[in-house]
C-alpha cells in the first residue's frame, strides 16, 4: 500500500505574523516578572531582582514569540 501523507495545512490555518502577538508577549513578560521581581525585592529587601525578572520577561517573550511563529506546520514525516 502506499503510504498517505497528511494535507499541506491551506494558508489560512497558518499562524499569521502579526506584531500585536510579538508585541504582548513581550510587554506582558516584562509586567509580570518585573512585579513578580519587583515584589520579592520588597518582600527579601534586596534590589536586583526586579531587573531579573524584567530580564527573565523579555527573555520569556522573545522564546514565546519564536514558539508562536516558527510552528512545525511544514514538516514532513
Amino acid at each position: 500500500m502506499a503510504q498517505q501523507t497528511p494535507p499541506s495545512p491551506h494558508p489560512d490555518d497558518m499562524p499569521k505574523g502579526d506584531p500585536w502577538h510579538a508585541f504582548g508577549y513581550l510587554v506582558s513578560g516584562v509586567l509580570v516578572y518585573g512585579l513578580i521581581g519587583w515584589g520579592l525585592d520588597r518582600w527579601l529587601n534586596t534590589s536586583f531582582l526586579a531587573v531579573v525578572g524584567i530580564l527573565a520577561g523579555v527573555s520569556l517573550g522573545i522564546y514565546m514569540t519564536w514558539k508562536r511563529f516558527n510552528a512545525p506546520w511544514n514538516t514532513k514525516q
